[in-house]
């Protein structure tokens, strides 16, 4: 997806990397093994008597049910392969074995219980959210086209000055809003090739080579925050908040952004402190050079129309009446029209991350259209549990399984448990802000991960440079991570209890 962008060859290292440590022989039984555990837990819990789960009426579909999603969680904190593998593997389990056109002998409906419609399974990949997704990469594809995202981190850098400290806060703010609209891999990578020239200039001996490096990841892991296109575990959080059929809050694009954006903007300026307090500039003042030129032709004055008509829409939408899905679309139909992205282009969309998503959305359908979250309500006391102890677990396993696997994937995994455990305790969250305390606290806490080099992309692309230590990042991120998760659930519940939310 990445090779339009300004610092692919820092992306594509990073893949690199990461492909020759999945694949690299001393790895392959270590994988194989694995593969082996994942495949005799599924079996087992898929072949079991199905008393021994102790929910009350389950059926043989609702049990297939818990198979796949024990696989998908395995597979998904072990890496066996990839995160969307795993997610087109849910979908191909949960047509075959559990919907209305799955294997004849093994989908009788009067002997394994009410099944799947195949077409909702297949649905989930054309799920509102997804063209949420699609419209927010048309964007950024388009930006980075014109060479937009060039002449905006120009224009944007430039009052900042040639004061170190000042420069690096300017880094730190335009790469915070770059993230709200674009990957946060495209945006650190991009960023990362504008400081290049700035590290040359920064003496070996300082500290503030490591304070420019780990920059950028800070601002991109938080930035992301800030709108519901930010990062996957938000959009993720969003549909379930937003479900017709669920909790059906119909939270619009401008409203997250209202009481986000500010914590974001919060958040970078605090990362901007530790990050010259603990890594001081030893050179006071350094030049940018950006380079780089947006294109002067019809394509590009359409990219910028287009993109801030796309944003207002998004920030308005309450006014409007248009949702955050339809207006996604708004770019994408124009930028066909005239030509501005190409059949080409689209093969830049990061369909990976798609999938992945629309797999997490597969699980959460697969719970509650085949009964089994109607009935674990039913067998399972959700009632009696701690609302604090749901939001500290929650947002605690959150945390520490997103420094380690894909945010994305663990969103994906915790959010449709969240969302049955949260519609059974009812008015019980209350005393928390409600449900929307959970999910979103979830999305902040897996957006808060960033303490080793391999719990974000823009981690291992800034780690990549060799001018961070792990120490140096682990540092950063545990503080910053706590803080953020910190002053995150102190403003849910504050939304929440004012009924914001």
């Amino acid at each position: 997806m990445f090779h339009i962008y300004k610092g692919y060859e820092l992306v594509d290292a990073y893949h690199k990397m990461r492909m020759g440590r999945r694949f690299h022989p001393s790895g392959a039984f270590k994988k194989t093994t694995q593969a082996i555990v994942v495949l005799i837990v599924t079996l087992f819990l898929w072949n079991m008597p199905s008393a021994w789960f102790g929910i009350e009426g389950l059926t043989v579909v609702q049990q297939r049910i818990i198979a796949i999603f024990a696989f998908a969680t395995l597979m998904w904190i072990l890496e066996v392969v990839s995160s969307w593998a795993t997610s087109v593997a849910i979908i191909g389990l949960m047509l075959l074995f559990a919907s209305d056109s799955g294997v004849k002998w093994m989908c009788d409906p009067d002997e394994v219980g009410s099944l799947l419609s195949y077409k909702s399974v297949m649905a989930t990949f054309a799920d509102p959210v997804i063209m949420l997704f699609i419209g927010g990469f048309i964007l950024a594809i388009a930006a980075t086209k014109t060479g937009l995202d060039a002449q905006l981190a120009k224009v944007l850098l430039k009052p900042f000055g040639n004061k170190s400290d000042n420069v690096l806060l300017g880094f730190i703010l335009i790469t915070g809003l770059f993230s709200m609209f674009v990957s946060n891999t495209a945006t650190a990578a991009m960023m990362l090739t504008f400081l290049t020239p700035v590290f040359r200039q920064l003496p070996p001996e300082g500290k503030g080579r490591i304070a420019m490096a780990l920059s950028i990841p800070v601002a991109a892991n938080l930035g992301g925050m800030g709108t519901p296109i930010g990062t996957p575990p938000n959009t993720i959080a969003l549909k379930y908040l937003n479900d017709p059929e669920g909790l059906n809050m119909q939270l619009g694009f401008g409203e997250w952004m209202m009481f986000m954006t500010p914590l974001v903007i919060i958040l970078l300026f605090l990362g901007w402190y530790l990050l010259k307090t603990l890594f001081p500039f030893s050179q006071k003042t350094v030049e940018l050079e950006i380079e780089g030129e947006m294109k002067k032709d019809k394509h590009t004055y359409i990219v910028i129309v287009t993109f801030f008509v796309t944003v207002a829409l998004w920030l308005l939408d309450a006014v409007t009446g248009i949702n955050s899905y339809t207006v996604a679309l708004i770019p994408f139909v124009v930028f066909a029209l005239t030509g501005v992205i190409t059949k080409r282009d689209l093969e830049q969309i990061n369909w990976s991350v798609i999938w992945m998503v629309a797999g997490g959305f597969a699980l959460g359908y697969g719970l509650n259209a085949s009964g089994l979250a109607a009935n674990a309500v039913k067998s399972i006391p959700f009632g009696d549990f701690s609302p604090l102890l749901i939001l500290l677990l929650s947002g605690l396993i959150c945390y520490i399984l997103s420094n380690f696997i894909s945010n994305s994937a663990t969103a994906a995994l915790l959010m449709p448990i969240l969302a049955v455990v949260c519609a059974a305790m009812g008015d019980k969250l209350e005393a928390i802000g409600g449900t929307p305390t959970v999910l979103i606290g979830v999305a902040i806490a897996a957006s808060s991960a960033m303490v080793l080099p391999i719990s974000t992309p823009p981690n291992a692309l800034a780690y990549a440079t060799n001018l961070v230590q792990q120490k140096d990042m682990s540092k950063i991120g545990l503080i910053m991570g706590i803080i953020s998760m910190v002053l995150g659930y102190i403003l849910l519940y504050f939304l929440g209890t004012l009924h914001v939310l």
